[in-house]
């Protein structure tokens, strides 16, 4: 398994009053879990209180997009950043600029994709999951378990078609150097 280590839960404080889950992402950060917010990326984030109160933490080794069974390669690390604040940046949400590839750790012997179709689009992912879940099963005798975990890991969702109503259509992208 190919590591990339990232911080799964990066944010600031929202600026309404109370108590607050970190659990749920939301515009100032969160639980964002995107694997790509790792060495080297800018990440802008909106300020609505003073002080920021920035928080960073739940550091993962590697965890595919979609996060799809909950569940990454959970891991302690250090984390260095550099803070900047751009006042009046008025952000209605986080953005960020990577400093090159994102894929590029995972691409090496190509993927394994399966497609889900539905007129739901977490509907469509379920499909895509459930077919790449049979499918590892098939081609590497992987009971449905630790082939969902697996998944977890290291496959990612994307949405391949939104367009062509009624239906969407949703990859999960499975790297074929896990079974190299």
């Amino acid at each position: 398994m190919p590591l990339k280590p990232f911080p799964g839960t990066i944010g600031v404080a929202p600026g309404e009053p109370g108590v607050h889950s970190a659990l749920p992402p939301r515009n100032v950060g969160g639980n964002l879990d995107i694997r790509d917010l790792t060495v080297g990326v800018e990440l802008h984030l909106p300020v609505e209180v003073p002080g920021a109160l920035l928080s960073i933490g739940d550091t993962h080794a590697a965890q595919g997009d979609g996060e799809l069974a909950g569940t990454a390669i959970e891991s302690p690390m250090s984390v260095t950043v550099k803070l900047e604040l751009e006042k009046d940046a008025r952000l209605p949400g986080p953005w960020f600029d990577t400093p090159g590839p994102t894929r590029s750790h995972v691409d090496g012997d190509g993927y394994h994709v399966a497609v889900g179709v539905a007129s739901d689009l977490m509907e469509a992912a379920r499909a895509a999951t459930s077919n790449m879940i049979d499918l590892l099963g098939r081609l590497h005798q992987l009971a449905p378990e630790d082939a969902y975990l697996l998944c977890s890991v290291c496959a990612d969702l994307h949405i391949s078609e939104a367009v062509n109503k009624p239906n969407w259509m949703v990859s999960l992208y499975f790297p074929r150097l896990v079974f190299a």
